[in-house]
Order: structure tokens, then sequence, then C-alpha cells
């Protein structure tokens, strides 16, 4: 079987829970072999959790050794500026005719201090080669500028997103609607659907990042974008289910 090549365009987690890691480890669970563009590094310091941009020319350099690798997918995780997220919009527009996975990180659970306004205009020049959008509630009122508090609200903000270039969008709604499950909401312009799984005790496994990046590499493996995000919610599930504290996954062989 050919070993698709899968991108990632993200940060490093320096506790290894999401970003680059949950990537590179979510590719390999699914038979491929995963390629980083790294946007960022990050660090506990006396100010908290910090994000510390990749220097632009070094980033360039990274996306410039890779334009030729025949890449399956690419998912896009934490742009930490919006410098580094002109140059991806650059890459994206010499691979339009692959899927493109967009977990659009404007606000890192631990900090904001990610510049949230400069990025909205960037992140929305991305969203026409977006083959689905991947926001948490927080994100999806960033972007749509609207609260969300019910589950009608989650689906007025994904129609809005949807409107705005992401050919689907899947709203990654967490713990807020309900006390047992974590519902998420996906809309592709004409299905709705609600999906849902057992709230579990959390620990240090990125589910947004995994999340984003199954559903990549269940569409190189030939899913349809809706199967995509199902099969991926169920994926993430298995992987904090199948996780110690630490996010240190025993996956089955």
């Amino acid at each position: 079987m050919k070993n698709e090549l899968v991108l990632a365009i993200s940060g490093n987690d320096i506790y290894s829970g999401g970003g680059l890691y949950a990537d590179l480890i979510t590719y390999a669970a699914h038979g491929q072999h995963g390629f980083v563009a790294v946007t960022c590094l990050t660090a506990m310091t006396e100010q908290g959790f910090e994000v510390f941009a990749t220097d632009t020319e070094v980033f360039r350099h990274q996306l410039n050794s890779l334009v030729h690798v025949p890449f399956s997918a690419v998912k896009i995780g934490l742009l930490p500026n919006v410098e580094i997220a002109g140059l991806t919009l650059d890459f994206i527009q010499q691979h339009a005719t692959i899927p493109v996975i967009l977990d659009p990180v404007l606000v890192c659970k631990e900090t904001h201090d990610v510049e949230v306004t400069a990025l909205r205009e960037e992140l929305f020049k991305l969203f026409p080669y977006a083959t689905i959008l991947t926001p948490n509630l927080a994100e999806a009122q960033l972007l749509t500028q609207k609260e969300i508090k019910t589950l009608k609200d989650m689906e007025i903000a994904a129609k809005e997103l949807h409107r705005l270039g992401a050919k689907a969008v899947v709203i990654k709604g967490g713990t807020r609607f309900s006390e047992s499950e974590a519902i998420d909401l996906f809309y592709d312009g004409q299905n709705l659907e609600l999906l849902r799984q057992p709230l579990l005790e959390g620990n240090n496994t990125g589910a947004g990042c995994t999340f984003a990046s199954a559903i990549a590499s269940l569409i190189v493996n030939g899913e349809s974008v809706s199967k995509a995000v199902a099969g991926a919610k169920e994926f993430v599930y298995r992987s904090i289910q199948k996780s110690d504290k630490y996010g240190v996954i025993q996956y089955e062989k």
C-alpha cells in the first residue's frame, strides 16, 4: 500500500499533548507519513504559557523546502502572527487541489496572547481553500463576532463560517451544552449534523489537534468529509480513553 504523505503546518506543544506531536502520531496511527513546518515554539515561563513565533525567514525556508513534496493533504494549526499566516496562504495556493484541514487556533487554552484581531482577516483568506474548518466554540465566536450560548447559536455560526468560504465546518462544542456528552456540529452547506460522544476525564491529549489531523488522515484514506469527521470524533474518544494523564496513547496494533 502506498505510504501517503501528509503535512502539518503547526506549532510545538512543550507538553507534547497537542500541536505537531499530536499531528504526527495521528498520521502514523492511520498509516501515513507526516511532515511538519513548525510555526512556533511554546514554553512555560514566569509570565505563564507563552508562544514564540518561528522567525519569518526560517518559516519561509521550511515551506520552500517542501514545495515539491507530493502531499495528499495539509492540516493547518496554530498560526502565531500575520506574517506566518500570509506565508501559509502562499503555500496553500500552490497546493490548491489537495484537501486542506484548517484548525484556526486563535485562542490557546492557557493564554490569549495570540494576536486575534489581526489574524482574523488573514484566516478569512484561507477559508476558500479549506476543505473543512474545525474551530472550537471560542474560535467560532471570534471568527463570527457572535456569542454562542445554545446549539441553535452554534448552527448559525457554522452557516456563517460556511458563507465566508469554508466548504465544510465542524464546530467543537466540547462540554458547553451537556454535562455528560461532548457535542460537535457539522455543516457542509446542505447537511447539518450533531455528533455526540460521552465525556471522559481529561488528560494531556491534544483533542483539537488530534481531531483535525484525524480528519485529514481519514480523507486521505478515502472517506468523505462527513464520514471523516465522524471517524475523527471516534478516534479522539478512543485516544483519550486509552491514554494516561500525560497523553501517552496505547494504540491498538
